[in-house]
């Protein structure tokens, strides 16, 4: 089943990593493989990302390789949101904003992670 996929909203193409509900390692592995894939195929500076992580398990394994997927695609992504944190998710949040040396925003909400997304340059 395809994970990452394309939206518009207020003209603006998306690129939507739905990691929700994953709970299997092998299958968190193969989201993230299929996202990075995806967005490192694309123009550089050029990819506005959602990633959807509500419901998603992870272990030390998901961690690290979610840790290479978001600084691989640092040259890739314009702008990116996160969506569905608990609070297990928040700290592996950090590390992952920490080593990839990235700032994802977090939401509440895919509609408001939307509205930021539009905003952006």
């Amino acid at each position: 089943m395809t994970k990452t996929t394309f939206t518009e909203h207020r003209g603006k193409r998306i690129a939507r990593l739905d990691f929700a509900n994953i709970a299997e390692e092998a299958d968190a592995l193969a989201a993230i493989a299929e996202a990075g894939k995806v967005i490192q195929s694309q123009p550089e500076k050029s990819v506005y990302t959602l990633t959807i992580v509500r419901g998603s398990r992870f272990n030390s394994t998901v961690l690290a390789a979610m840790k290479n997927l978001a600084a691989a695609n640092m040259p890739f992504v314009r702008a990116g949101a996160v969506v569905g944190m608990g609070t297990l998710h928040k700290a592996a949040y950090l590390t992952v904003m920490y080593f990839s040396k990235r700032t994802i925003p977090a939401f509440d909400t895919e509609a408001e992670a939307l509205e930021w997304i539009a905003k952006q340059e």
